[in-house]
């Protein structure tokens, strides 16, 4: 019997910019502390990712005490973990769901804008601001960030490895931005996980994660390959969908961290 194991840790505050690998992290309701609390959107407030903007996955994003530093080129910004909220929501809608934020600052969207080189703003998504999960798939009626549908999403190392054993060139983890990646196992297990423990914590796995076009983006260059969705489609595709990954609820809101045993 394998042991399955958390092998990493993974963040994306801003939506849609490079993740941050921790060695551990607090578990809340609309998913891991910091996970996609901010994001761009346009100047008609409608909110910005990969699929149409390839290059923000250039912009890269650090931890540094209680803020992280976001780097486009030789440019950087610091954006604080708590900051002013301004009077004004912004309200905008992600994926059908209408949800309300706020402009963290005229100068952040500012930066944004000269590293885009079009008009848009950064806004936050405060924790208290509701954002329901898909009524077919609440467990306590929880809540979610900014994030496509679901608070978390887990996959295995073996799914992983499966893929990469197919491809003339692997691709890393990255191309798939999960939250959290376990080794041990076989390929694709976490697609039936129902009800598991990652150390203290209590998760549900709700639903295989359909894939879009960003895992194609290559997270260095920005570009946009064939691969790995060609390869994937011959033998995880059902119905129109391909699938690659579990997109999991959090039951119990304890730390988490590297090295833990996913038990069941």
């Amino acid at each position: 019997m394998y042991k399955r194991i958390l092998s990493e840790i993974w963040i994306y505050p801003v939506k849609a910019l490079g993740g941050i690998r921790l060695r551990s992290s607090r578990v809340l309701e609309k998913g891991l502390r910091h996970d996609r609390r901010w994001m761009l959107v346009d100047e008609n407030n409608v909110f910005m990712t990969q699929r149409d903007f390839p290059k923000l996955s250039l912009i890269k994003v650090s931890q540094e005490g209680e803020s992280f530093n976001i780097v486009g080129g030789t440019n950087s910004i610091i954006l604080p973990f708590n900051h002013f909220i301004k009077d004004s929501p912004v309200g905008t809608i992600v994926w059908g769901d209408p949800v309300t934020t706020f402009e963290v600052s005229k100068a952040h969207s500012q930066w944004f804008s000269d590293q885009l080189g079009m008009t848009c703003k950064l806004v936050s998504f405060p924790e208290e601001n509701p954002r329901p999960v898909a009524a077919g798939y609440q467990i306590n009626n929880e809540h979610v960030s900014l994030a496509d549908g679901y608070p978390l999403l887990i996959i295995g190392q073996s799914s992983l490895d499966n893929l990469n054993a197919q491809l003339a060139n692997p691709v890393p983890i990255n191309r798939f931005r999960p939250n959290l990646v376990f080794t041990g196992g076989e390929p694709h297990e976490e697609d039936s996980w129902k009800n598991f423990m990652i150390g203290k914590n209590r998760f549900a796995g709700v639903k295989p994660c359909a894939r879009c076009i960003v895992p194609t983006i290559n997270q260095d260059t920005g570009e946009r390959e064939r691969e790995p969705l060609v390869t994937l489609s011959r033998y995880r595709r059902r119905d129109t969908e391909i699938y690659f990954g579990q997109n999991v609820l959090a039951i119990d809101h304890n730390e988490i961290h590297e090295g833990d045993e996913i038990r069941f």
